[in-house]
């Protein structure tokens, strides 16, 4: 019984993200940006691939799927090599990791030394209804240490639960547009979307996403990747 509810809770948080319009406006979105098909050369040099790490939760981790190769990293760095991008994904995600357990880990997660960082984190803080103060401040500490070692950043926007209230779920959204206009960093709204809510997207508690899910976040955050891949570019050549 109490399984049977959650995921009837689960899916209401989605779907009333979907009605109440709370996904982002189209005009911030993956469709006004368009994929290079004939990707050039952006490797760090030589034949050394460009490393990109993804400093993440459960989303990114690959929770509940069978094949690790149904992880977003690994469908990631699949379709760049298969656009010609020469890169290796490298996947730090933690399934149940908070910003606090990001932010506590940075620093040898970097000792990959990666050339761009894709940061998600957020949802577990939303979850435990952690302070979006204390949120906001793990993720700039984040963000201070990765600018401040000139590494290019995506950050991918995440939404709280609806029953936390609409101060909380306001402030915890905010934090990530705040952010993004603050810090030179490429700006995802929301890394769910277009599977949050769908059911067929989804594994059965309705939270993480099933391959398919995978493969739309895949594609909708894909034009991100290409311009923080871009950047990358650019930091080689100063």
């Amino acid at each position: 019984m109490k399984k049977s509810l959650y995921k009837k809770k689960s899916y209401f948080y989605y779907s009333v993200l979907l009605l109440f319009g709370l996904l982002i406006p189209n005009n911030i979105t993956a469709t006004n940006i368009t994929v290079n098909k004939n990707a050039p050369d952006t490797s760090t040099g030589g034949y050394n691939k460009s490393k990109i790490l993804i400093l993440g939760d459960s989303l990114t981790a690959g929770y509940g799927l069978e094949d690790i190769n149904d992880s977003f990293p690994s469908k990631l760095e699949k379709i760049l090599i298969s656009l010609n991008y020469k890169v290796e994904i490298i996947n730090a995600g933690i399934s149940g990791d908070t910003t606090t357990g990001g932010l506590s880990r940075l620093a040898w997660s970097l000792n990959d030394n990666p050339d761009a960082v894709i940061l998600e984190l957020g949802g577990n803080d939303g979850l435990r209804a952690i302070s979006p103060k204390l949120t906001y401040q793990n993720l700039e500490k984040i963000l201070k240490e990765l600018e401040g070692r000139k590494i290019p950043t995506l950050l991918t926007g995440m939404m709280a639960p609806p029953n936390l209230g609409n101060d909380y779920t306001e402030l915890f959204y905010n934090n990530y547009k705040r952010l993004a206009s603050s810090y030179d960093v490429i700006f995802y709204p929301f890394f769910l979307e277009g599977v949050a809510g769908e059911e067929s997207l989804n594994q059965p508690d309705l939270i993480h996403p099933n391959p398919d899910g995978v493969e739309v976040i895949v594609d909708n955050i894909l034009p991100f990747v290409e311009e923080l891949i871009q950047r990358i570019g650019e930091n080689s050549e100063k």
